[in-house]
């Protein structure tokens, strides 16, 4: 075999980057859409370099060579930072096309110096009743210690000068309060016309006026922003209790270390010297030349200013859900298989509110890693809790990002009587399941769900993902013993090796794995048919992808739906053979995870919440389900046969990271269309056959 097992995952991941770069190159998505495409490619690059960069930064300081890659991290942060640069000047050439599109449409970014009389009036005023109280301006080089800078902020960094002398000079630095006041500001137009400016060209409009107690005359600014190492972490001191050491990694996260730092290349060399200088900066740091403009993740939210409206396919109620007054009714007869952002997340809500007030529900038992920002999900719990019911909610507060919004959702709902857990010490808790008991006369009836994603309302609108509602016995007594493990952590993980039907992590899943792998194997050298199809998010784990190289090698057929990190290398002829590797970038974000296995024609299908990564597999509680239900079975195996033949948003993976388009040979198939399509073609027919 090749020498080389692996692509970096860092690398790979910078692939998938790119492949949502080119949303926002692609001609036929709306407008809106690619400007969107361009916010969450810097929203997530600001993530990269938080996480991936910090941690492989940290590496080459303690010396340590990754465990898990070939390469040394100097190597990979020095890749990271020459293809990083490529995709931030294919980034500004996408703007500048995108801009002269805007101006088509009539819709111009306008500068402060490109102000009418009416605009500049406008302007002032916007600044004297808006932003003048959120704007405070330092004068760095008086203050004895340098100003914190904040993660997600831009920053302007201004020269103020007086005319009469070259040498009376000062620099400050402005916060622009972009989170208070908004990025964008629409401008008093013509009839047909959007006029937009961003906040700091506001700032910079008003810069005499902020400073006009100085006596400076002349002024220059630009914008600058840094982003820090955001990893949280928890110290060993046994005294301290785990919420207190979530609030100080917290803190520290706001003092880490600088990993990037970015500048407008217009920017006075002085200034920026001196930055660099106070900033502890050196060329290891990823110091990036750009250019006005920083921080698009804003863009995400650009004003809707355009005629052509968002097209996005509104959710619809799973058929077996319509006809019913309860979704409880419902699972009590039958499996249903929710599919996001297809069918609506109001199934789910609705199931809480239902156990909420049903007064033979004594129990409600639930996971939460990311929630929604005004939560309904809680608010059902909140409700349960407040009608007597025992509710208990296992919180991961260590959901990145999402730490202080788990810390503010637990005092709430503690405060409403929810008893909330905290998870297990080095495990975070990222299964996603639910159970509610209820008393029917003397006996107990248990229902809920296994989901591949977040409980939260709003990312369900975008997300796809997959949820099975039951009251399959055999699942419910596996998420009792692990919600056991939650309640009492004494018990350890060990414990979860009782489970029989869900695939769990750490443990058992990785074990299931190899087995079903195996299996598959063992057909294929035998000259039966042999299969194996995966959907995850990221497949980078090094024991279970020599395992794939081992099935492809073997004859297996393997397809494989992987959004982002990548890490097989197709590099010999059997994998070339035998390995279909897609990725599908398109309006919603692809969050589902599913394992397929042929097995000798009765296929296991299993929907997940595990990636395939040691991160996933070795260090979080997963949970995957069998899906046992036929027709439900069939209808994932239809879903997943649909996107395995897009060609219209799917790329194909290779070890060059060209992601080239899937040629487009007859029909054309964009798969999130013909997905909605057949899920609501299902939807009509089930109707129709009911009424009749």
């Amino acid at each position: 075999m090749h020498k080389k097992k692996l692509i970096p995952r860092d690398i790979s991941w910078l692939g998938f980057n790119a492949r949502v770069l080119q949303e926002a190159n692609d001609p036929s998505v709306p407008l809106k859409e690619r400007i969107r495409f361009l916010g969450i490619f810097s929203n997530n690059l600001d993530e990269f370099f938080r996480v991936r960069v910090a941690t492989l930064r940290r590496m080459t300081v303690i010396g340590k060579n990754n465990m898990h890659l070939e390469e040394n991290p100097q190597q990979i942060l020095q890749d990271i930072q020459l293809i990083v640069l490529q995709q931030q000047n294919e980034f500004a050439r996408i703007w500048n096309e995108i801009l002269k599109e805007l101006q088509q449409q009539k819709i111009h970014l306008v500068t402060e110096q490109q102000l009418n009389k009416e605009q500049q009036v406008f302007v002032k005023k916007f600044f004297e009743e808006e932003v003048r109280a959120n704007v405070i301006p330092l004068l760095i080089e008086s203050i004895p210690v340098f100003p914190y800078l904040r993660e997600k902020s831009i920053y302007l960094g201004v020269v103020m000068r007086k005319q009469q002398t070259a040498y009376d000079q000062k620099y400050a630095i402005i916060e622009v309060p972009a989170n208070a006041v908004g990025r964008f500001i629409l401008l008093p137009s013509k009839p047909g016309e959007h006029n937009i400016i961003l906040l700091e060209d506001v700032i910079r409009f008003n810069l005499p006026d902020v400073f006009s107690y100085f006596g400076y005359d002349s002024f220059t600014s630009h914008v600058f922003n840094v982003t820090k190492d955001a990893e949280i972490d928890i110290d060993n001191d046994i005294s301290t209790s785990f919420i207190q050491k979530i609030e100080k990694g917290l803190k520290n996260r706001r003092r880490g270390k600088p990993v990037r730092f970015v500048y407008d290349k217009e920017m006075d060399a002085g200034l920026l010297e001196f930055l660099i200088r106070k900033l502890n900066l050196s060329s290891r740091d990823n110091i990036i030349p750009g250019g006005r403009i920083h921080n698009y993740r804003h863009f995400m939210d650009f004003p809707d200013v355009f005629e052509q409206k968002s097209t996005r396919r509104q959710p619809f109620p799973h058929p077996s859900l319509k006809n019913y007054n309860r979704v409880t009714d419902v699972i009590l007869k039958e499996d249903v298989m929710l599919h996001f952002p297809y069918h609506s997340f109001n199934a789910i809500i609705d199931l809480l509110r239902e156990a909420a007030i049903d007064p033979q529900v004594t129990n409600i038992k639930i996971t939460a890693y990311r929630l929604a920002k005004s939560s309904k999900v809680v608010n059902a719990l909140i409700n349960a809790a407040r009608n007597g019911k025992d509710v208990t909610v296992m919180l991961e507060l260590r959901a990145r990002f999402d730490e202080e919004a788990n810390l503010e959702w637990k005092v709430k709902m503690e405060d409403e009587g929810v008893k909330v857990l905290m998870g297990l010490p080095n495990m975070k808790v990222h299964a996603k399941l639910c159970i509610i008991k209820k008393r029917l006369e003397n006996r107990v009836i248990q229902y809920g769900f296994v989901s591949t994603g977040n409980l939260n309302e709003q990312t369900a609108r975008v997300y796809g993902d997959h949820c099975l509602l039951t009251s399959n016995r055999h699942i419910m007594a596996d998420i009792n013993r692990i919600f056991r493990v939650f309640e009492n952590p004494r018990r350890g993980v060990a414990s979860l090796k009782l489970c029989k039907t869900l695939l769990v992590c750490p443990n058992l899943m990785r074990k299931e794995i190899n087995a079903l792998i195996n299996k598959e194997i063992r057909n294929a050298k035998a000259n039966k048919p042999a299969a194996i199809t995966l959907k995850l998010n990221s497949l980078s784990d090094e024991p279970l992808i020599l395992k794939l190289y081992e099935a492809a090698h073997a004859g297996v057929q393997i397809k494989l739906i992987i959004r982002s990190i990548f890490c097989i290398m197709m590099h010999s002829k059997k994998m070339k053979q035998n390995v279909v590797p897609i990725s599908i970038v398109d309006e919603y974000l692809e969050h589902a995870r599913v394992m397929i296995f042929l097995n000798d024609g009765n296929e296991k299908v299993y929907i997940s919440s595990a990636d395939w990564m040691v991160r996933n597999l070795d260090h979080r509680i997963e949970a995957a389900a069998p899906v046992m239900d036929e027709a439900i079975k069939q209808e994932i195996i239809d879903i997943i046969n649909i996107q395995l033949q897009d060609n219209v948003k799917a790329r194909l993976l290779d070890d060059q990271l060209s992601n080239l388009y899937v040629p487009t040979q007859g029909k054309k198939v964009r798969s999130q269309i013909e997905t909605f399509n057949y899920l609501n073609k299902k939807s009509h027919l089930q109707s129709e056959n009911s009424s009749h």
